[in-house]
């Protein structure tokens, strides 16, 4: 690290700070082909970018000097997308330039604009702000954007995928021309590459991501299969099984993010919760609670999360599946930061398999499969744990000595012992019963699926036909004839095989037979009980050969299982009427077709002619041939 150009009162600051090595985005900025150049710079999240394009500052800022110059209007400009993200980066450059007397001064959205601006007028060198606030003390000539030096967009992909690219556009638009921009951004979609021909000069290409493919180097992947209903008895058993002093999962909606967080607080953890209902001083009391030990989970939607460093954080759920692989690693990079290793774990039901493997696939990354950790293997753990609890191995003060003699004169080690368990117990939020799913195909990968289905194709048992996403396929003797209808069929396939909806995959209506997807985990299950109810008047059973690709005309298929002459349409609270009986229980008429009377438009012998309501005024009255409106 001494090799590389950096000011001597930032050097201090790093030594104080314990960093020994620099990561490959800081060693980038300053190397010689960067220096006092506009950088185009691609770097994930917890890559230390922060600390870079401090480092990458101080030469434009400090020259050869040791000591900046009194505050006055501000030299560097950096704008994030959050709140959170803003003053995480005004609180690293503030220890970062602590010894060069340089004056940090944040204007987020949230805080009291009054204040702001009471500081900007104070003077200021570095102004670290959202795009919306900075631009509203521009317009209100509270900030003076005309003496900066260097211009830093942090996560520039995140500000455009928010909206802010008009902001972006007119802050750039106000700053000198012959000022430095820094553009760090995780992925670099063609919105970046416009924004950097426009508004950088010869830019330098810095490529410091983690790697195209294979994700974060420091986080272990884990995705764990789990049966339906069971997803946050998962939740509280990875929480219980991973020790970390600080954990974060994500959800995708704030009401999910508000019953997680519920649940877990009722299971007995300390737990808070981010979304964007909440305003900015909640924000800040529940990332306080997380940073000083008074909560340690946090349960948070993807756009409330974004820009949070907490410290320890050593594990990352997520109870909900990400929409893209760009999320799932901006999600995991809340872990694995600065060196730190990290764990990411994905919860997985049988319906959102093919979901998973996808987004693995596409961010190139390996995870391991498993099922959920049993509530035995978390009390063993707990077990090995207590042999290393403070209170065991930490040396007894004479006042425990003299406590634990009195103990012993009335007491037996053992009943002391079991005491001492119970009270460490105690501590501890009690594991969930947990049903193991099936060992699927998802674990061995989909060649080996392809393998199995090919296999199973060729039998001639009764087990369910396969399909590639670890789904069986099954039959309903019910098509377009009889009215067949979604909106029907999936809540009484529902309920009679005690499924959920996300346990139903795909639907295929013909004219006289529906086609359709049950989780694999499920399907045994699922035959089971959709048999007892067979008796009524819908028949289903499993496929036992690959699902056909017929079209609304195709042949019919002959049930094994099939009552003859049943009628369809009772009891299931379907909206039709006078369903017609099937096709192979249909009578053969006999002589010529019935031939309705005719009769003329509208008539009806049961029923009176109907009388024509009276017309409702409508303000307007004709004069002439025209309308006109009353009153004008």
């Amino acid at each position: 690290m001494t090799e590389l150009p950096i000011s001597p009162p930032l050097a201090r600051a790093l030594a104080e700070r314990d960093y020994t090595e620099l990561t490959p985005v800081q060693s980038g900025v300053l190397g010689p082909q960067a220096l006092d150049r506009d950088l185009l710079v691609s770097a994930q999240t917890g890559s230390g970018k922060t600390v870079a394009y401090g480092l990458g500052l101080a030469n434009t800022l400090l020259g050869d000097e040791e000591r900046i110059a009194p505050a006055g209007d501000p030299m560097a400009l950096i704008i994030a997308p959050t709140r959170e993200l803003a003053l995480q980066v005004q609180r690293e450059l503030a220890w970062l330039y602590a010894q060069t007397g340089a004056r940090v001064v944040a204007c987020v959205g949230g805080m009291d604009p009054r204040r702001e601006r009471r500081m900007l007028d104070e003077g200021a060198h570095i102004v670290v702000g959202t795009p919306g606030r900075l631009r509203d003390h521009i317009e209100r000539n509270a900030l003076n954007p005309y003496s900066l030096k260097a211009v830093v967009l942090d996560e520039a992909d995140e500000m455009l995928d928010l909206g802010f690219r008009d902001d972006l556009e007119f802050i750039l638009n106000t700053t000198p021309e012959n000022r430095r921009t820094l553009l760090f951004s995780a992925t670099l979609p063609s919105g970046i590459v416009t924004l950097a021909k426009r508004f950088q000069t010869n830019a330098f290409r810095i490529e410091a991501s983690r790697g195209e493919r294979g994700g974060h180097i420091d986080i272990e992947y884990r995705a764990i299969r789990v049966v339906p209903n069971e997803v946050e008895h998962a939740v509280v058993n990875v929480l219980r099984q991973v020790e970390s002093p600080s954990a974060i999962v994500f959800c995708n909606t704030r009401n999910a993010v508000r019953h997680l967080q519920s649940i877990l607080v009722e299971r007995g953890f300390s737990a808070v919760f981010l979304s964007g209902e909440l305003g900015q001083h909640e924000r800040n009391m529940a990332l306080q609670a997380l940073r000083d030990g008074r909560a340690r989970i946090c349960v948070a939607t993807d756009v409330a999360a974004r820009g949070i460093d907490l410290p320890n954080l050593g594990l990352v759920i997520h109870a909900e599946l990400p929409n893209d692989a760009e999320i799932l690693q901006h999600r995991s990079g809340r872990t694995g930061r600065a060196g730190r290793k990290g764990i990411s774990v994905l919860i997985v039901p049988p319906a959102r398999n093919r979901r998973a493997e996808t987004l693995l696939a596409n961010a190139g990354i390996r995870a391991q499969w498993s099922g959920p950790p049993t509530a035995d293997e978390i009390r063993k753990l707990d077990g090995e744990r207590l042999l290393q609890d403070p209170l065991i191995t930490d040396e007894p003060s004479e006042e425990d000595r003299q406590m634990a003699e009195t103990l012993l004169a009335h007491k037996s080690a053992e009943d002391i012992a079991a005491a001492f368990a119970r009270v460490l117990r105690g501590r501890l939020p009690e594991p969930e019963e947990v049903t193991m799913p099936s060992m699927g195909r998802e674990a061995r990968g989909p060649r080996d699926r392809d393998r199995d289905r090919d296999r199973d194709g060729g039998r001639g048992d009764e087990r369910p036909a396969r399909s590639l996403a670890g789904m069986a396929w099954f039959r309903l003797d019910a098509g377009r004839d009889n009215n067949a209808d979604p909106k029907w069929i999936l809540p009484m396939l529902c309920r009679r095989g005690k499924v959920t909806r996300q346990d139903i995959g795909a639907i295929r209506i013909f004219d006289d037979v529906t086609e359709f997807e049950v989780a694999e985990a499920l399907a045994e299950e699922f035959a089971v009980n959709v048999r007892r109810a067979n008796a009524e008047d819908i028949y289903i059973e499993p496929m036992t050969e690959a699902p056909g690709q017929r079209g609304p005309a195709g042949p019919a298929r002959k049930f094994a299982g099939k009552p003859s002459g049943k009628s369809f349409g009772k009891g299931e609270g379907r909206p039709f009427k006078d369903a017609k009986p099937f096709k192979d229980a249909r009578p053969a008429r006999e002589g010529k077709p019935f031939k309705a009377e005719a009769k003329p438009f509208g008539a009806d012998d049961d029923r009176p002619p109907r009388k024509r309501p009276p017309q409702r005024p409508t303000g307007k009255a004709e004069r002439g041939g025209f309308k006109h409106r009353k009153g004008r």
